[in-house]
């Protein structure tokens, strides 16, 4: 499916990929004027999505496909598929660009995959319904976190084998190291927080970060994506039905700001040059732009049906 403008843009300019969990489709952005310019199907719900450290090769998570499918980023062909196990939610990419960690919500297993042979290198036992996904900077340590276990898992990427444990506040949804590594933020959607871990201290809690915005019920501050900024001075966080994004200062951890995007925010994702914040929203079906610089919401696109998941490519 392609979409009136298709190709609309120079080869080399940089896109933003939006997965359709519902509409089962991948949305494509122009990186500077933010308007569509494709849409390709993506498989059958479609939900993580991340690129190669080159952007030309995109991952997405077909979790009812049980698979991840792969595409060009340029010519959007798909290329062959990638073994997922079952139902694969959301994904890390190796920082050196391979191996590919799964969580398999329905196996309480993180799959490492090998992109380029598409061989299975292990199957990682975790907690019950594993989900979110992080990778230190160093590349050394995956992070998994499990929704109904409540906790962090610390794995090992050479001997694959779960190092430490941490137990965080109700449903973590995501994880997500700050770039020097030196902190893990932990997001927890039915608790509310985000949990600041120190990796010098064995992954205990340093700190919870507690939200309240005015005129909005305490149970729909949900958090669930989360990302921090390249000079680590700020983090991003989506609190899903509250349809506002979080900003704090990472270093203090004061929430500065709520910021009105979509309805039921879910992912966030950089540009290539970090200059602006996207949000996928669920129940709006569209995308928010945001300005880092000025803490603004500059537009709001419409894409595909359920938006979940995104990625910007240069």
């Amino acid at each position: 499916m392609a979409s009136a403008a298709l190709f609309a843009t120079p080869a080399d300019a940089s896109k933003i990929f939006v997965s359709n969990e519902k509409g089962n489709t991948i949305t494509v952005l122009d990186g500077t004027s933010f308007e569509v310019i494709h849409t390709f199907n993506g498989g059958q719900r479609p939900r993580g999505i991340t690129a190669s450290p080159d952007g030309k090769t995109l991952y997405i998570c077909a979790s009812d496909d049980n698979l991840v499918r792969v595409f060009d980023t340029e010519t959007y062909e798909e290329l062959p598929s990638l073994p997922s196990g079952p139902d694969p939610e959301l994904f890390v990419l190796h920082p050196s660009g391979n191996p590919l960690f799964i969580a398999n919500e329905d196996d309480n297993i993180v799959t490492v995959v090998d992109v380029h042979t598409r061989q299975v290198l292990a199957e990682i036992p975790v907690g019950v319904e594993p989900e979110g996904m992080g990778v230190s900077p160093d590349g050394k340590v995956v992070v998994n976190t499990s929704e109904t276990t409540n906790m962090a898992h610390m794995i090992d990427t050479e001997t694959f084998e779960i190092f430490a444990n941490t137990l965080v506040d109700s449903r973590p949804r995501f994880a997500q190291f700050s770039p020097e590594g030196g902190k893990l933020f932990v997001t927890s959607e039915i608790g509310g927080t985000v949990s600041v871990l120190d990796p010098a201290d064995n992954y205990e809690i340093a700190h919870k970060i507690e939200f309240a915005v005015p005129g909005v019920l305490p149970e729909a501050l949900q958090p669930v994506g989360l990302r921090v900024t390249a000079d680590g001075k700020k983090a991003y966080v989506a609190l899903g039905p509250a349809n506002r994004v979080a900003v704090v200062d990472a270093e203090t951890y004061a929430v500065k700001d709520y910021l009105l995007v979509g309805q039921r925010v879910w992912q966030l994702a950089f540009s290539a040059d970090g200059k602006h914040l996207f949000t996928t929203n669920g129940n709006s079906n569209d995308v928010s732009v945001i300005e880092v610089a000025t803490d603004k919401v500059l537009k709001s696109v419409q894409v595909g049906e359920q938006p979940w998941g995104v990625v910007a490519v240069p």
